[in-house]
């Protein structure tokens, strides 16, 4: 299961991604540690998503580490033990279980042992990287886990990491063969990464592309990392379109270019080589979608850069969303004409078509949407909202408690169906099937919204008869 960004992540979830990430911002801990969970139990591949939950369990939980009696408590933790016997036939799961257990304890070793473990069980090596590197922070001569780490950055392309930290594992213990072999199986593989053998081994590329100067090799290294610097970023450019001017047929140096200029921000550069891309006789809707979300994202850039001092800020802003949403949406009915059977396509569109107003074309497709075994709460969710807003109440009402005899976990999408089925019921003038609604959610997060406001309002009106 390769590992997903934020744009390879269904939009529902994005958007619970970025409640999570706003709670986090407020400091709304408890709420951001629930949503973030959530999210990654339907996507565990979304790695951003990750670091975020990690970001908000370590926040909330402090910087007080872990004493040597917490880690033997940790380490004979129910909960750990059940999750440890998932890790084999059932790593998705095991990541989930643990995730309960850092919840609590994000400074427990064993548990992010654990989930490295299964994390590269699941063949999702930035995640197992993720937790190795909280462990090595607290243990940097804790043998396994150096050798566990020189294995998840060998697997994620970091050969040149994953060496050093064998090599300094070697300096402590200078006499363990299986840390000497170790370290000469790292260095052999980043041999092979660096040089280009891999490719050769497998029948393609000639031994010219693998005689590279030492400079061309940490450029490649640098072009592995996940993150660079708008410095570091620059400089790639320009070795990578010198290169090009050599190799003009290159796609993989103009696709890294034009994501190298979006991280830039230099969005125009970019869609030119996304144009290129495109300048062949068989389309990539990979790229179309690209050039889409590079577009998305110039005008989000330019949506953020607007004073709101200026007199017409709020004409300048609403034509800038105006523009943006205009923009998903041809994308997205681009799409479903293309794959017309395409579920989860359809469920954008309607969202986007709600977004937009349009909510006749939004019924339409989110019904059509609801057939999708994944997306079906979804869909049901966004339809009593499109009948919501035409005031068809009874049918809200019927669509949202549909959805939520679906829903076994109380979890934020749970909260969000059993709020809006009562706010239909009071529009219905069901004033006492509204607040007992509202109550369900009351007696598990007070926080909610205006939940509490309304459930105290109804006690304070029966104090007062």
């Amino acid at each position: 299961m390769p590992e997903k960004s934020v744009s390879e992540v269904a939009r529902a979830w994005r958007e619970q991604y970025e409640k999570g990430k706003a709670a986090y911002e407020r400091n709304n801990l408890d709420y951001a540690i629930s949503i973030l969970t959530s999210v990654l139990e339907h996507e565990p591949a979304f790695y951003e998503c990750r670091e975020a939950l990690r970001a908000s369990q370590f926040r909330r939980a402090g910087t007080g580490g872990t004493t040597f009696f917490k880690k033997i408590l940790g380490s004979t933790n129910p909960k750990l033990v059940q999750a440890q016997v998932l890790l084999r036939s059932k790593p998705i799961e095991a990541l989930h279980a643990i995730e309960q257990i850092l919840n609590g304890d994000p400074h427990n070793p064993a548990a992010h042992k654990a989930l490295a473990e299964a994390a590269l069980a699941a063949d999702l090596p930035r995640t197992a990287v993720l937790s190795l590197e909280i462990v090595y922070k607290q243990s940097p001569k804790d043998r396994d886990v150096v050798l566990k780490l020189s294995e998840a950055l060998t697997r994620l392309g970091d050969a040149a990491r994953a060496e050093a930290v064998v090599a300094e594992l070697a300096r402590v213990y200078p006499k363990d063969p299986d840390i000497a072999q170790a370290l000469k199986n790292v260095s052999a593989s980043r041999t092979l990464s660096e040089g280009g053998y891999e490719t050769l081994a497998e029948g393609e590329g000639s031994y010219r592309d693998i005689l590279k100067n030492e400079q061309q090799a940490v450029t490649l290294e640098q072009e592995q990392r996940d993150y660079k610097s708008a410095e570091d970023a620059g400089r790639l450019i320009d070795e990578y379109e010198a290169r090009l001017a050599k190799e003009p047929d290159n796609t993989r140096l103009m696709r890294s270019i034009a994501e190298l200029c979006v991280q830039r921000q230099e969005f125009d550069r970019a869609l030119s080589y996304y144009q290129r891309l495109l300048s062949g006789d068989t389309p990539d809707p990979t790229v179309e979608r690209l050039i889409t979300e590079t577009k998305a994202k110039q005008l989000e850039h330019a949506l953020t850069a607007l004073d709101p001092d200026t007199p017409d800020f709020a004409e300048r802003r609403e034509r800038l969303k105006t523009e943006q949403q205009a923009l998903l949406l041809e994308d997205c009915r681009r799409r479903a004409e293309r794959y017309p059977n395409d579920l989860q396509v359809r469920f954008e569109l309607g969202q986007l078509y709600y977004q937009a107003g349009r909510l006749s074309e939004a019924i339409q497709e989110l019904q059509k949407a609801q057939h999708n075994p994944h997306k079906r709460i979804a869909a049901l969710y966004h339809l009593g909202l499109c009948f919501s807003q035409r005031h068809m109440y009874d049918l809200a009402a019927r669509t949202f408690q549909n959805a939520i005899k679906e829903k076994a976990v109380f979890d934020e999408e749970k909260k969000e169906l059993i709020y809006a089925l009562g706010c239909a019921c009071e529009k219905l003038g069901k004033r006492d099937e509204a607040i007992e609604q509202f109550k369900q959610i009351y007696e598990v997060d007070i926080a909610y919204k205006d939940v509490e406001a309304r459930v105290n309002a109804h006690y304070a009106a029966q104090a007062t008869g």
